[in-house]
Formats: structure tokens, sequence, C-alpha cells
């Protein structure tokens, strides 16, 4: 079958909570996610969902690409193809939007990979991600 693109729904929050989990990641809040966890971009295939990504739109230029993840349980060859169209994907919906610029953060090597395939600049300094929940 295909791969299938969609945007994030609402009840997607669930199994993204699992993948994080599985993958030792923190369970983001939804208050955290732009959307509630519904701005962003999933890909499928046979009814299966393979990979997905948020996208915080600002009034700004840019747009941030993040929290990029995977079904644990995905092992096709074609998961790399899936990846590489939820980025993709991405750039078409902020391009048409009338967005200039894309962010995104990462320290999986895989993903920094397919980023500069497909014409990203990579920065090789290592970076550090800075949160402070602010009450």
């Amino acid at each position: 079958m295909e791969l299938k693109v969609r945007t994030l729904l609402k009840e997607d929050y669930e199994e993204l909570c699992s993948w994080w989990e599985r993958w030792d990641w923190p369970i983001l809040s939804k208050d955290m996610l732009p959307g509630e966890g519904t701005s962003g971009v999933m890909v499928s295939k046979d009814n299966v969902n393979i990979v997905a990504g948020f996208l915080y739109w600002s009034n700004s230029d840019l747009v941030w690409l993040d929290w990029i993840i995977s079904n644990p349980d995905y092992k096709d060859e074609d998961k790399k193809q899936a990846i590489e169209l939820l980025i993709q994907t991405a750039e078409e919906m902020v391009k048409s939007a009338g967005k200039k610029y894309m962010m995104s953060i990462s320290r999986s090597k895989s993903l920094l990979n397919i980023h500069e395939k497909l014409g990203w600049n990579i920065d090789k300094t290592a970076s550090h991600e800075m949160v402070k929940i602010i009450n």
C-alpha cells in the first residue's frame, strides 16, 4: 500500500503518548503542543500510523517543526520514506501559508541526515534545549 498523509487529530494524542513512553521520551502535555496536539502531520500506511511531527506557527515568517516521533513497532523499510514525506508535507504547508522559514531541533543522527538530504542547513555545533515551567 501507499503512504498517506493527514493532519493530526485529537484522537492521535494517546497513541503519541505511548510512542514517547516507549522511546523513553518525556510525555508532552497537550498544552505544550501546538493546537493542543492537532497542529502537525501524521504519516500512515494500511491504517498503521508511522510517524508524526508538530508545527508551531507564529506571527513571523518562521514555523517550527518539532517533536518528530515514530511508531516504535513499525519496522518496514519505508519508514525513512515516511519521515521524508512528513518533512516534505510540512514544508509544503508552510510554503502554501506564505511563510519563508522552517526550523527544527534533533539529536537523532538519522533524522539529521534526512533533513540534510532534503536541503536543510545543519548546524554542526551541539546546542541544548532549555525549558522552564513558569507557575
